[in-house]
């Protein structure tokens, strides 16, 4: 009895397809943009930063096992208004030329509720601002393009969203004119790297 059920458990193995390895994507097109908005004087601002680095693995059999590292250099953080380009790179607030980078480092996805990183999912991770560590949460979002095959996956569309308060980080310059929360919304186009 021990050895047929061995052998079936054997078979059973066989006769399962291997799951699929984490696909690793890169970014495609014109990369990714982060737009951050906060309010200043009670008029709200938006600005962007290039992402320069991101590091992406999807794993398609077991989505809670995809990670994303990205970087992106507070330097080139951009408002529109050249004053409030140039605060907030000053030491009182990013100080971007003794702290140049921004990291978010994913440490868990939570799944939407049918089961995919769209509708409800979250991205957990550490984001890493003036040299300060602290954890976020994204609603995310992973979807193929407009018009795209079911089984195509070789491009996808990220969007993750989250608000931080810029104090946890010691972004705390112009405290009278700036309110503390910030929101952080990131869309990126991927594509596999075969």
């Amino acid at each position: 009895m021990h050895r047929r059920t061995l052998f079936a458990m054997g078979l059973a193995t066989l006769a399962t397809p291997p799951l699929a390895a984490p696909t690793p994507y890169r970014l495609a097109g014109t990369g990714a943009t982060i737009t951050y908005t906060f309010t200043l004087n009670g008029t709200p601002i938006k600005g962007t930063l290039p992402v320069n680095r991101a590091d992406l693995s999807v794993n398609l059999d077991t989505l809670t096992a995809s990670t994303a590292d990205v970087t992106a250099d507070v330097r080139q953080a951009e408002t529109g208004l050249i004053l409030a380009t140039q605060a907030l790179k000053s030491a009182s607030v990013l100080d971007a030329e003794a702290f140049p980078l921004a990291r978010f480092q994913s440490t868990r996805v939570i799944l939407g509720p049918d089961g995919r990183i769209s509708n409800g999912a979250a991205i957990e991770g550490q984001l890493t601002l003036r040299d300060i560590t602290r954890p976020v949460r994204f609603d995310a979002g992973l979807f193929r393009p407009a018009g795209t095959a079911p089984d195509d996956l070789t491009t996808l569309i990220v969007a993750l969203t989250t608000r931080i308060d810029r104090h946890s980080f010691g972004v705390s310059g112009y405290p009278d004119l700036v309110d503390p929360i910030v929101t952080i919304d990131i869309d990126a186009e991927i594509s596999a790297a075969v």
